[in-house]
């Protein structure tokens, strides 16, 4: 049994997994309202100064995308224990989270963290499926209402099941077991670094950054990315096979 079904109940819809691809994402992201200025960049290394170079700047999100394993289970467990489950302060928010109640959608809800906070939420096109979405979800402070908001969304159900058929390899079943899963790192205009994950008891605040850097950096690795794949190491767990991807300004 995957995580999802962990998660979410197995009566729950499930959407076909989306394939991690920068191209089906952006794909995604620009049928829903994001506008063309905006895309999903491949994130070759972390740590390799000639291949970030490449990267078009700045980068608005990182979504790392990784193999769940017992190490994050334990880890985020622990962390969420003394949490209190998140409530959202309306138009106040300094970040807008959802928690996934939709099977194998994880990969939209990492989208979704990605292109409505921080400098992205700028680029959504005014009236669009997006934009609509963005302004019902915020006043809806209880996150199982915010969630039934995405579970009967059919504009949004229609743009994932049109990405998802784009992938390079054929899409797995929608009742398949995925183990890969999508956490999201924002930079909100304040400054603070935000891990956002559906499968969280909210947002988490991992740190601030100064105006002239991005998650992409060192510093912001350091709080986000890095972190998280350093526990992961010294739990110990092997080399973790993951990948990442930066929204940023487009190349075309």
């Amino acid at each position: 049994m995957s995580h999802e079904q962990v998660d979410v109940p197995v009566t729950n819809k499930a959407f076909v997994p989306l394939e991690n691809n920068p191209e089906v994402m952006t794909s995604l992201v620009r049928e829903l309202g994001l506008s063309p200025t905006l895309q999903f960049h491949d994130v070759y290394s972390l740590t390799e100064p000639s291949l970030l170079a490449f990267l078009p700047r700045p980068a608005l999100a990182l979504l790392l995308v990784f193999p769940v394993t017992e190490t994050y289970e334990t880890f985020r467990r622990a962390e969420d224990a003394s949490r209190q489950e998140y409530e959202a302060s309306g138009s106040e928010d300094e970040v807008v989270w959802f928690k996934q109640t939709i099977r194998n959608a994880c990969g939209l809800i990492g989208l979704l963290h990605s292109i409505t906070n921080g400098g992205a939420r700028d680029y959504i096109i005014p009236g669009s499926d997006l934009d609509k979405l963005l302004k019902q979800a915020i006043p809806i402070k209880n996150p199982d209402e915010r969630a039934d908001l995405l579970y009967n969304s059919q504009a949004l159900e229609a743009a994932h099941a049109t990405a998802a058929a784009k992938g390079d390899t054929s899409a797995p079943d929608a009742e398949a077991n995925v183990d890969l899963h999508f956490v999201a790192f924002v930079k909100d205009k304040n400054g603070d670094v935000w891990e956002l994950d559906g499968r969280r008891k909210g947002p988490i605040n991992r740190g601030h950054l100064d105006p002239d850097e991005d998650v992409l950096g060192d510093k912001g690795q350091e709080l986000g990315v890095q972190a998280f794949l350093k526990r992961e190491e010294e739990a110990g767990g092997g080399e973790l096979r993951f990948s990442v991807v930066a929204l940023g300004p487009s190349l075309e």
